[in-house]
């Protein structure tokens, strides 16, 4: 019996030690292959923090030109006034401001299609579309806090800067030059809602269409015709003859 017993504990000895010599064997397979690994997902991983780090700087420097366009900031101030800026990535037909809601930011669209609209007697009235590397808020609510009768609306995926009020107003007290590029905004603004106007009240339905497409030239291809002939003033079937005609 006692015999027995030693030959049981020693082939439980034998088992043991195989397994532990066959973890052990697996451990160092797996300590080889980690370190065949390693350097291929250190690249990986720089390469992607190399990419995404590099693609950000470029979005943020088509912001920073867009500023620059309109009033030119010091180093020290544009670094300061990017740093209040938020970025978005927003799908089709996302709500950047609904009717009767507070308008909080000034918006820059990077890439995409915004629609500016109100409604009227029922009726949808585009107030302005917005495209890449375009700035665009409603201005009455956005600078009195009131509830806006505007609505703005994304037609195609995109991406979108913004700037709270309250940061802007803040940093305008702070920095005498946002105070200047504030001003040049609001003029800016002003005086394309005159051209406008003066488009509407003064040129023909057609000449509305060719300077559109003086300075849209991709309008037709990215926004539905009814949203076109809404801001040129015009019917539908108007912009289709007029689009017949050329």
């Amino acid at each position: 019996m006692q015999e027995e017993c030693q030959a049981l504990r020693k082939g439980c000895n034998n088992k043991i030690r195989h397994r532990r010599d066959t973890k052990a064997k697996r451990q160092e397979v797996n300590l080889v292959l980690l370190c065949a690994l390693l350097p291929l997902c250190l690249s990986a991983f720089n390469q992607k923090f190399s990419l995404n780090f590099y693609s950000e700087k470029i979005l943020v420097e088509e912001l920073e030109k867009a500023i620059s366009r309109i009033s030119l900031l010091s180093p020290e101030t544009m670094k300061v006034y990017l740093n209040a800026w938020q970025h978005w990535v927003v799908p089709k037909d996302f709500f950047l401001l609904r009717e009767k809601e507070v308008s909080d930011y000034i918006y820059f669209i990077r890439k995409g299609v915004a629609r500016i609209y109100y409604y009227k007697n029922e009726k949808e009235i585009t107030e302005w579309i917005a495209m890449d590397n375009q700035f665009f808020l409603s201005i009455t609510s956005f600078f009195n806090r009131v509830p806006s009768h505007l609505i703005i609306q994304t037609l195609e995926p995109a991406e979108v800067y913004g700037i709270h009020h309250n940061d802007f107003m803040r940093l305008a007290d702070e920095y005498h030059e946002v105070e200047k590029l504030l001003r040049k905004m609001v003029t800016g603004s002003l005086i394309l809602s005159q051209i406008r106007m003066d488009s509407i009240q003064f040129e023909t339905a057609q000449q509305r269409y060719e300077r559109l497409l003086q300075t849209s030239p991709h309008i037709i291809q990215r926004v539905p015709l009814s949203y076109i002939a809404s801001f040129l003033g015009v019917t539908l079937e108007t912009l289709s003859r007029i689009r017949s005609a050329r």
